[in-house]
């Protein structure tokens, strides 16, 4: 079983050294269907809290030189195939930083707890609702269906944010290249 939290050790110092905050690393299934995994690594430019195309190229090529030369000297990182993948968090980004709670505080996040929290009676698994921060290690959501809420971030399972035109509108992307044009033509008025 790969060691995430070793490879995560390995990998900050890389983001780091390219400006970088580390934002989530993790091994999913590979989408090639070859049976092999993905290592799936996302990172933001503090300034953006975005990567383009060439960031995620040269943290890429970064994080691949430093396993390479790990792998050179007898070091197994990760098991059998796989294949690396580095990407921005996007707009509905999951949160899996501390700070990420205080920074996107009053957009719609979904919360889903680890099974063991639960199993009590009085609580639930996923929340969903208006994230309100975080205090003391405890998340503040207030929940769409049962109000507020205050969940330890130890026993988050995933957290993410929900897509919604106030969180669009909070998030205006850095490199708008191949994007197209968008013309708004005035309506015609109905003959009455």
């Amino acid at each position: 079983m790969t060691d995430i939290a070793r490879l995560t050790d390995l990998i900050v110092p890389e983001a780091s050294a390219l400006g970088f905050d580390l934002v989530r690393v993790k091994m999913m299934p590979s989408e090639a269907g070859d049976g092999g995994e993905a290592l799936q690594i996302m990172a933001e430019d503090p300034a953006t809290g975005q990567l383009v195309i060439e960031q995620c190229a040269e943290l890429s090529r970064a994080v691949s030189a430093m396993m390479d030369a790990r792998e050179e000297a007898g070091e197994l990182l990760i098991e059998g195939a796989y294949h690396l993948e580095v990407s921005s968090p996007g707009i509905d980004r999951p949160l899996t930083r501390e700070k990420d709670y205080a920074d996107w505080a009053g957009h719609v996040a979904r919360i889903v707890m680890d099974k063991s929290y639960g199993q009590a009676a009085d609580t639930k698994r996923v929340y969903k609702g208006e994230l309100v921060g975080l205090s003391g290690g405890m998340i503040a959501i207030n929940d769409a269906k049962t109000g507020a809420a205050s969940l330890p971030m130890t026993q988050v399972h995933s957290a993410k944010l929900v897509l919604t035109d106030a969180l669009i509108a909070a998030t205006k992307p850095i490199d708008t290249d191949g994007a197209e044009e968008l013309i708004e033509e005035p309506e015609e008025k109905a003959d009455s």
